[in-house]
């Protein structure tokens, strides 16, 4: 067996980081940019008014002054003229400022007679003017790699960005394997269960920015192993689910083997998920992850999404880890590095009493997998622990 981080380090290798493509900002949403984007102009760009009131010249600026009103400026509409001594225009929020203007007066501290305007006795400091290139400047720079939020998006299309250079999402085939499966909706017989493994590792997998497929149940048996690894061909990636341990009916590594694989690794001194494969076939990376479906759902946030960050441009990096305060005592933990549902509330953590790898219902009530080293020793109500979000 070897350790979770040697793990890491031997699937990093079996990846490389797919090619780049260009999307229309509007489909650019949740992709990963891999390079730097810069803006064509400038944000704002002019000196724009900030609130809405009268743009003066600082110098005829004080208590009681009164200024003679030449003009209005709106939001997409200049004035065309410069002030001049004793002048100011009329302006709304988002304005351009008159030449001549540097500062803004708010309604709220000017009376108006007609086309004359006096100041008010206590006047606001201001200026309230948002400077040209404030916000940002022609050639500014958003920065590579970076999943595009909303916010990303917004501030690419103030940039004058129309189209984005981002990677290739990566394809995923995910194969169940077991006689015991049944697709739900279906009807299973009395030995037989749900396949809920590949389900929930495509939500994962695609909210990490992948197109993950899934494919037909593959049945204990070299032809139908042979059908389903046929039918992933096509993609970046392959990830089996169950079938991987060395049981009499555990025929993955034997179909994969006979079809090119070339094991990397076998077996993980982690809990849960210890009987987990990997190495290529051809080109293409492959998975065997173990078959119960906490198991699975583990060594999909450890193993497999830090192998889609690499894919997709990001460097080879363990999930990020968070920390919080135990909330109760736990005992020793044993040789293996147990990642542990756990409840994360108010800055303390909490394991699930109940740890069995088959309990998905344990796992869906979590919002965390606290981690302990091998043979860490029992731990106190208080302690700093880490774990991963979920």
């Amino acid at each position: 067996m070897i350790s979770v981080d040697a793990a890491l380090d031997q699937l990093f290798e079996l990846v490389t980081v797919l090619r780049a493509e260009q999307v229309p900002l509007s489909e650019a949403a949740g992709r990963v940019m891999v390079r730097d984007a810069r803006a064509e102009r400038d944000q704002p760009p002019f000196a724009a008014s900030a609130m809405d009131g009268y743009a003066v010249r600082s110098q005829d600026v004080t208590p009681g002054a009164q200024l003679t009103v030449i003009g209005e400026a709106a939001a997409g509409h200049r004035l065309n003229k410069s002030l001049q001594p004793f002048e100011c225009a009329r302006i709304f929020t988002g304005a351009p400022l008159p030449d001549g203007a540097d500062r803004v007066i708010i309604q709220e501290d000017v009376t108006r007679d007609c086309d004359v305007i006096t100041l008010g006795d206590q006047l606001d400091a201001g200026p309230y003017v948002r400077a040209q290139g404030a916000d940002f400047a022609i050639g500014e720079t958003m920065e590579a790699p970076r999943r595009l939020r909303a916010s990303d998006v917004a501030l690419l299309a103030a940039m004058n960005v129309s189209t984005v250079t981002v990677t290739r999402k990566p394809r995923v085939a995910l194969i169940s394997t077991g006689d015991e499966l049944v697709l739900p909706g279906q009807t299973p017989g009395p030995d037989q269960i749900i396949a809920s493994n590949t389900y929930g590792l495509k939500v994962m997998l695609d909210t990490e920015g992948a197109e993950a497929r899934i494919l037909p149940i593959a049945r204990d048996t070299a032809p139908s192993l042979t059908a389903a690894f046929d039918l992933a061909q096509d993609a970046d990636m392959i990830v089996t689910i169950g079938g991987a341990s060395v049981g009499d009916h555990d025929l993955v590594a034997h179909v994969a083997e006979t079809m090119g694989l070339r094991k990397a690794f076998y077996k993980i001194r982690m809990r849960p998920g210890k009987p987990l494969m990997a190495g290529k076939m051809g080109d293409t990376p492959m998975v065997g992850l173990p078959g119960n479906p906490v198991s699975a759902m583990v060594c999909g946030k450890v193993f497999l999404v830090p192998m889609l960050r690499v894919m997709l441009g990001f460097p080879g990096a363990p999930a990020q880890r968070e920390t919080a305060l135990l909330a109760h005592d736990i005992a020793e933990n044993g040789p293996r590095e147990h990642y542990m549902r756990a409840v994360v509330d108010d800055g303390q953590i909490a394991p699930a009493e109940r740890q069995d790898s088959s309990l998905l219902s344990v796992l869906a009530r979590s919002n965390a997998l606290m981690i302990r080293p091998p043979k860490d020793g029992a731990r106190r109500k208080g302690e700093q622990m880490e774990y991963l979000p979920l």
